[in-house]
C-alpha cells in the first residue's frame, strides 16, 4: 500500500510469458482462451496483500482496468491492534486542520506504517503516508507500543470537508479507525458578510433620502413666509420712498379750563408739522 506500481508479468503475442525476477516462483500466466490473461498466484503471503492492474499496449498509450484490491489476512489470534481518531472537526474557512492518529500494537512485525485516507469519494486516496512516532509501553510486552501519524492540512475550504479514515497495516492486517467527520463551516459567514453589507447600504439609503427631505421642507417653508416678510429691499425701499415722503402728525395743545373760557372759542387752530423721512 503507497508504494509505487511493478510489473509483475509481461506478454505478448507470439512471445514468451515473462515473469519479473522475484516472482518466478509462485506467479504464473494462464491463457484458456484468445484475448485472455489470468494471473496466478500459488501459496499466498500476507506480502501479497496490494492492487493488481492488468494493462494492454497500443501504441503509444497504455490502457489499464479498474484493478483489484487482494487482501491477505493473518491469523486474527496473532495480531491486537487498536486505532484511535477523533469523532467529528468542526472548522471555519482558512482554518487549519491538525488530525492525530495513535495506533496500539501488539505482535507486529518491525516494519509498521500508518495511513490516512479521505472517504467519500468514488475512490478514496491516500492523503498520507510515512513511518509513525512510536513509542514502547512501559509493560511486560517488549513489543507492544503506541503509534502517532498527524496529518495537517492548512487554510481549509469546503472541499476538504468528509470523513478521513486512519489506517494501520500490521503484518498484512489492515485495521481502520472509526474516521474522523471534518465540518466546514464557510456559507454561514459569507451570509453573515452578504447580509451586514446590505444593511450597511440601506441605512446609508435612508440617511440621504432623510436629508433631501429635510432641505425639501425647509425650501418650501422659506418660500410660503417670503411671499409677506421677504420682499425685494429694492422694492420696498421704493415703495415707502414713494408713498411716505412726507408725513403729517397732529399735534394736540392741552389747555386748562381757565384758558378755555377766557380764550375765544373760533381762535381754535390745528397745526401740522411736516416731517421728512431720510433714505437709508
Amino acid at each position: 500500500m503507497g508504494g509505487k506500481p511493478v510489473i509483475v508479468s509481461t506478454w505478448m503475442r507470439k512471445a514468451e510469458v515473462s515473469i519479473s525476477h522475484g516472482y518466478e516462483e509462485r506467479f504464473r500466466l494462464s491463457h484458456e482462451e484468445e484475448g485472455t490473461n489470468h494471473l496466478v498466484i500459488k501459496d499466498l503471503k500476507l506480502s501479497d496483500s496490494a492492487s493488481y492492474y492488468c494493462g494492454a499496449l497500443e501504441f503509444p498509450t497504455v490502457e489499464f482496468g479498474q484493478g483489484v484490491f487482494l487482501h491477505v489476512k493473518a491469523s486474527p489470534s496473532n495480531i491486537r491492534a487498536v486505532v484511535h481518531q477523533p469523532a467529528l472537526e468542526r472548522l471555519r474557512t482558512g482554518d487549519s486542520l491538525n488530525l492525530s492518529c495513535t495506533g496500539s500494537t501488539g505482535a507486529c512485525a518491525a516494519e509498521q506504517n500508518l495511513y490516512w485516507f479521505r472517504g467519500g469519494a468514488a475512490q478514496s486516496d491516500i492523503m498520507h503516508h510515512s513511518t509513525p512516532e512510536c513509542d514502547h509501553l512501559p509493560n511486560d510486552e517488549p513489543r507492544e507500543k503506541n503509534c502517532t501519524l498527524n496529518l495537517a492540512l492548512k487554510s481549509v475550504s469546503s472541499p476538504d470537508a468528509g470523513v478521513y479514515y486512519c489506517a494501520l497495516v500490521c503484518r498484512g492486517e489492515i485495521v481502520f479507525g472509526s474516521g474522523t467527520r471534518v465540518e466546514i463551516d464557510g456559507g454561514s459567514l459569507l451570509l453573515v458578510y452578504c447580509l451586514s453589507a446590505a444593511l450597511a447600504v440601506f441605512i446609508a439609503v435612508l440617511l440621504v433620502l432623510a436629508f433631501v427631505l429635510y432641505k425639501l421642507t425647509t425650501k418650501s417653508c422659506a418660500v410660503c413666509n417670503g411671499d409677506v416678510s421677504h420682499l425685494p429691499r429694492s422694492a420696498a425701499s421704493g415703495a415707502v420712498n414713494r408713498d411716505a415722503d412726507i408725513f403729517y402728525a397732529a399735534l394736540s395743545l392741552s389747555r386748562t379750563s381757565a384758558q378755555r373760557r377766557t380764550e375765544d372759542p373760533e381762535e381754535s387752530v390745528c397745526v401740522y408739522a411736516r416731517v421728512k423721512n431720510r433714505k437709508q
